[in-house]
């Protein structure tokens, strides 16, 4: 496998990742019988996964369109991606 492919494929899993912590983080911030600065708290997770998952997208744009990438910084992202998603992932089990 060439460092490019894992590249995308690594920033294809940040995204992926950061979509679904979007997504975890959104679904708790609904709930009404939370206390109000629980909520904001979730809904400030909830915006900052979707704008990592905004950029993670703009680097794998960036990546297709133009062959520019750098393997390192995609697998960190992916990493980070992972262990954030997990992180709220265990904490929405937590507020249920």
């Amino acid at each position: 496998m060439s460092a490019f492919s894992l590249s995308v494929w690594a920033l294809a899993l940040a995204l992926l990742s950061q979509s679904l912590a979007t997504g975890w983080a959104t679904e708790v911030f609904l709930r009404k019988q939370l206390p109000a600065g629980l909520r904001r708290a979730w809904m400030a997770m909830a915006i900052a996964a979707m704008l990592a998952a905004l950029y993670h997208g703009y680097t794998l744009e960036l990546a297709l369109r133009t062959g520019l990438y750098d393997l390192r910084q995609a697998v960190l992202g992916a990493v980070i991606s992972i262990l954030f998603a997990l992180g709220l992932f265990g904490f929405r089990r937590e507020s249920l």
